[in-house]
């Protein structure tokens, strides 16, 4: 099968379209043949770590262990372990590969168990791919909050994969959104469930005056410390940054002891009941992915390359067949 490998940390360039041997599922297992997934912040995480240490530790010190990234997935069951009962050959299944990656190449094996559930009949392919990631960061946020005390919430970055999805969602638990992002993406924003748009081009959202239940910081570019002068007594303030990693764990620890406003850092961790969730939710016509552009996994390298000009809306996607739209 082809997928896209690399064998050591760098740039864009390490990464490698390759013939390699497809997967055979274990007993509790199924093999997805792969028809679109994605580029996100965590692929760039683990091909060129900011905090390397970190990253090799986890993943090789040296060179990377696992050499196919990828984190979520649309496609088809073209095979099945002697032990799975939930899942058929032919079923349409959409969802994450957190822990073990591998969704760049046309084939990858799940667990039956893990964080896939059959696609939304209502979307595409490409579509699916997009969902899981951002849905289920901005989930292990959103979940923390009570909505029938904290109704009203700041979104920054609300147009990136994780705002966008934290919009949603928060929209979807009765929240008062107000959202930040730029120009271009105000209009975007409003139709996800914005109930008021910064446009951060054009004003510092931490001088609006304006008082929030929660702070969400979806794409880590401000801080507890700038943010909690816009929270009400008693706030709650999430980012999503590793780079302020040994601040928020610090504050997340010492701000729920001292009182008054305080800052959660919850762990993501995903699961089947997530992906189900989102599924639900799109089928409701609550939920849509968020699609900036779309490439082939030949294009890979030029699609990395976007996703780190920071400049992305929602999702770049990857799509593996020629007529994946179904």
């Amino acid at each position: 099968m082809k997928a896209i490998l690399y064998t050591k940390y760098g740039p864009p360039e390490v990464l490698q379209l390759k013939e390699v041997e497809k997967p055979t599922p274990k007993d509790n297992e199924v093999l997805i043949k792969i028809y679109a997934t994605t580029v996100n912040q965590t692929d760039y995480g683990f091909r060129k770590p900011e905090y390397p240490l970190i990253i090799r530790l986890i993943n090789g010190l040296f060179r990377p262990k696992k050499n196919i990234l990828g984190s979520e997935l649309a496609g088809e069951i073209v095979s099945i372990g002697k032990d799975v009962k939930t899942f058929k050959i032919g079923d349409q299944v959409f969802g994450l590969s957190t822990s073990n990656f591998g969704t760049h190449a046309e084939y990858v094996c799940i667990p039956e168990t893990g964080s896939i559930a059959t696609k939304p009949s209502n979307i595409s392919y490409e579509e699916a791919a997009a969902i899981c990631d951002g849905a289920y960061l901005a989930l292990s946020n959103i979940k923390k909050i009570d909505f029938k005390k904290a109704r009203k919430i700041l979104i920054n970055g609300a147009s990136g994969s994780i705002g966008s999805a934290a919009v949603q969602l928060a929209k979807y638990f009765g929240a008062e959104i107000t959202a930040v992002c730029n120009t271009k993406n105000l209009e975007l924003v409003k139709s996800l469930g914005a109930n008021e748009v910064i446009d951060y081009t054009k004003e510092d959202f931490t001088k609006s005056g304006q008082l929030y239940d929660v702070v969400f910081d979806a794409v880590g570019k401000s801080s507890f410390f700038r943010c909690k002068k816009l929270l009400k007594p008693g706030g709650i303030y999430f980012s999503t940054d590793l780079g302020f990693l040994s601040q928020n764990i610090f504050w997340a620890l010492l701000t729920p002891i001292i009182g008054g406003k305080k800052v959660l850092f919850p762990i993501p961790k995903d699961s089947k009941e997530d992906i189900v969730f989102f599924k639900e939710l799109i089928e409701a016509g609550k939920y849509r992915a968020v699609i900036d552009r779309s490439y082939r996994l030949e294009e890979i390298v030029e699609a990395t390359k976007y996703v780190e000009t920071g400049q992305k809306t929602g999702n770049v996607v990857i799509t593996l067949e020629p007529n994946s739209k179904t």
